[in-house]
């Protein structure tokens, strides 16, 4: 939520839906202060697409998401230009070729500054792409302007957006896009922090069942080895489902030497390596104890 601040401001904070730590609280006010974008790294799983949802129903505004891919070019955010279909239509005969506007589709940045009473925009997973993309948008989020060169009109943010930025970590972005960031790495929760998250979605779950749960997944996530880490969102998939098949605690601690993974893995593991390893791991623990 945005509880209200010194000088009037407004300042984000968790919520009966949504758990944040100090840190990030701190984080989201500071970019929203210097009115910089956010850069949130952090493992996948650990909520930071979520984070741009949580900000922009604090501040009441729409959130306009541009989720990068491997293909995307800086220039999709601003606008496409698409002369293939102009040169068609002027074949055709068509009226519409003599206004240039009806061939230029506007990109997220675009939606963004215009956007009439503010907005948060979401440029997910920014490491996606190609190496040049970040430098391509330099000046673009710095100065909240740029320029269309088929109409010569300069399109300028009406109301500064507040723009977050997601990167998984894939690929290093370039120095001087950082230097134009306010930057945060979301941990991985510890503990006590993921059973306030689980206690937000599944506000009925059994303690024990929860303190047993959280005992198996973190060993799970702490084994030697492991090709992918089980994340928040996996947590949150096995705990509906161990709610679902109202299973004992005392299930998810199998002593049969032939079921080392927890009930209902699939939802923690997501490929084979990891289920071997992990059945290695947990029946040479239980030979050692046993001897």
């Amino acid at each position: 939520m945005m509880s209200a601040g010194v000088n009037g401001g407004r300042r984000f904070s968790s919520t009966d839906s949504y758990v944040a730590t100090r840190d990030l609280e701190v984080a989201v006010n500071a970019a929203v202060t210097l009115q910089r974008p956010l850069l949130i790294k952090g493992e996948p799983g650990t909520g930071k697409t979520v984070l741009a949802h949580e900000i922009a129903a604090a501040l009441g505004h729409p959130l306009i998401e541009w989720h990068v891919k491997s293909t995307t070019k800086a220039q999709q955010g601003l606008y496409e230009y698409d002369a293939v279909s102009r040169l068609r239509d002027s074949q055709l005969g068509d009226s519409r070729v003599e206004d240039v506007r009806n061939y230029i589709k506007k990109g997220k940045l675009w939606e963004a500054f215009t956007a009439d009473a503010g907005c948060v925009l979401l440029i997910d997973e920014i490491d996606k792409a190609d190496i040049e993309f970040p430098n391509d948008l330099l000046l673009e989020l710095d100065r909240m302007e740029f320029h269309v060169y088929e109409t010569g009109e300069r399109v300028k943010a009406v109301n500064r957006p507040v723009v977050v930025i997601t990167s998984n970590n894939e690929k290093e972005l370039p120095d001087a896009f950082l230097r134009r960031c306010f930057f945060h790495y979301i941990k991985f929760p510890d503990a006590e922090t993921m059973a306030d998250i689980v206690q937000v979605h599944y506000p009925d779950i059994k303690k024990r069942l929860l303190s047993e749960a959280l005992s198996v997944f973190f060993e799970v996530r702490e084994a030697q080895g492991l090709k992918k880490k089980p994340s928040t969102s996996e947590l949150l998939d096995w705990l509906k489902l161990l709610v679902a098949e109202d299973l004992d605690p005392e299930a998810l601690r199998s002593k049969d030497s032939t079921n080392a993974v927890p009930p209902l893995y699939g939802a923690l593991l997501k490929n084979e390596q990891d289920v071997h390893l992990f059945e290695r791991l947990a029946f040479l623990a239980r030979r050692q104890r046993n001897q």
